[in-house]
């Protein structure tokens, strides 16, 4: 299919002095990007790297982007580094991964010069960068790795996988299919690149032409002063954004697309932005980081079936098979598999070498996410299999619960866990953050679920853990629990 840079060329012709890329210290033309692009994958050439892996750890701006995208164009490999790991979480990603050189701030080196090996700093690079030619590149391969990321799975330990370019050049036809977007689209990325929902939003941008807008960090109050100031039309963001933006309460006048992933939005959510931005386009999808897009819901099915998760993206098919591996009937919960052309080649294995592919022999995959299609072809999301509750052989989904409490206005966040119990196998725990009580809790799940479902223990903490990724900590938390 190509390589993810290919299209920088036509639109340096075609409208050089157009933004490519505008952040709050500078902004870049697609002529200067085309061009930088260009020095970056010479400089790499001239590395003579064997294993052709750069890390990058960096925060938001032009230089990220620049040498991720100027990797690819060089048929390197680039690796995204979290700023927020700790050092020992770095270790572990850097011996997954292992890259023949990372670039990082000043500051940063001399935090992890010492326990980190090949470590550069994105000073010395630059400079170096910029002595090489901006007109030539020497022309790689099709359809090379270009992608390691990092999932932490159930138990923490990270896995890392390898993405190949035609995956992600194939995804950017679901920019154009689902989510209507062109050389026209001036998109604000306002969440940290380290994040692969934003780091693919700027980087599908700029293969389509558009400009992207790029928050140095997510600023609710920053954000909204752009989107006034900005002839911007489209923003990528997760819930907890949108949360956000609806506590500054400030009116958005102008039509803008709002597209979502990470998880589902709650409906008072919807209901709520509606009010401070009247014409707003929603889009969300479900996805996954080995599986890349599976299904899209757009306003106009949003509105009619609002627990859906949408129908699959386009060039993607969605099966549900029951735990025989026959195909479930609509309406039958089972697991959810996919198959098209936008996964992961697979996992690493601890070598740093052998890749494990996650499809099967006809193509298919699955991420253990379980859930039904209904007569309409539109998926339902009931329940990680991994985070399933075996209650005296019943089987729960702490999602479904987790849904029901969060409508509590003062529940801030909640998990629903399993812990063990020597007479059910397992019970239902809920673990609060926010200012109700157990027993307000309890008579308000009594009102939406049946009794089996209702929380059997109840935990309250004034903050919950976190994984690197952002999202709450589920195998910690049970360890947490089944202490007290």
């Amino acid at each position: 299919m190509g390589n993810i840079t290919e299209s920088y060329k036509t639109f340096a012709k075609l409208s050089p002095e157009k933004v490519a890329i505008h952040t709050n210290h500078q902004q870049i033309s697609y002529q200067e990007w085309y061009k930088l692009i260009n020095q970056t994958a010479n400089w790499l050439h001239s590395l003579h790297s064997e294993n052709k892996t750069i890390g990058i750890l960096l925060p938001n701006g032009i230089p990220f982007l620049q040498l991720f995208a100027g990797a690819a164009k060089a048929g390197w490999i680039a690796v995204p580094y979290d700023l927020k790991w700790k050092i020992t979480e770095l270790e572990e990603r850097v011996i997954l991964s292992d890259p023949s050189i990372i670039v990082t701030t000043r500051e940063i080196y001399s935090q992890i010069k010492q326990s980190i090996p090949n470590v550069m700093i994105l000073d010395d690079s630059l400079q170096e960068i910029y002595q090489f030619d901006p007109t030539t590149v020497l022309k790689t391969e099709g359809n090379l790795p270009f992608y390691i990321g990092f999932t932490s799975g159930t138990t923490g330990k990270p896995k890392a996988f390898v993405r190949s370019q035609d995956s992600w050049v194939a995804s950017f036809d679901c920019n154009r299919f689902d989510f209507g977007l062109d050389e026209s689209d001036q998109v604000l990325i306002s969440g940290a690149l380290i994040h692969s929902h934003f780091l693919y939003g700027a980087i599908s941008i700029l293969y389509l032409g558009g400009t992207v807008f790029l928050l140095d960090k997510f600023s609710p109050i920053e954000g909204l002063s752009w989107i006034h100031s900005f002839p911007i039309t489209t923003i990528y963001v997760v819930p907890t954004m949108v949360e956000a933006f609806l506590k500054e309460g400030i009116q958005v006048d102008k039509s803008i697309k709002m597209i979502s992933s990470g998880a589902k939005w709650s409906d008072r959510s919807k209901l709520e932005i509606r009010n401070i931005i009247p014409n707003m386009t929603m889009y969300e999808f479900y996805g996954a980081s080995e599986l890349s897009f599976i299904t899209v819901l757009p306003d106009s099915e949003g509105i009619q079936k609002a627990t859906t998760v949408g129908k699959p993206c386009y060039g993607v098919e969605v099966q549900i098979r029951r735990p025989d591996q026959e195909l479930a009937k609509p309406t039958e919960t089972g697991k959810i598999y996919v198959r098209s052309k936008l996964m992961i080649n697979g996992y690493f294995d601890h070598d740093g070498r052998t890749i494990h592919s996650i499809q099967d022999e006809e193509g298919w995959a699955t991420v253990h996410d379980m859930g039904y299609l209904d007569e309409d072809g539109f998926l339902y999301i009931v329940g990680r299999e991994q985070n399933m509750i075996l209650y005296g052989g019943i089987n729960i989904f702490p999602e479904e619960i987790e849904k029901v409490l969060s409508l509590h206005p003062d529940v801030e966040e909640v998990a629903v866990i399993g812990l063990s119990d020597s007479y059910w196998g397992q019970v239902v725990a809920a673990v609060v953050k926010g200012k109700s009580s157990q027993l307000e809790l309890r008579r308000f799940c009594r009102a939406h679920l049946s009794s089996y479902k209702i929380p059997r223990k109840w935990f309250f903490l004034s903050e919950m853990p976190y994984t690197t990724s952002g999202k709450i900590a589920r195998a910690e938390l049970i360890k947490r629990m089944e202490k007290r």
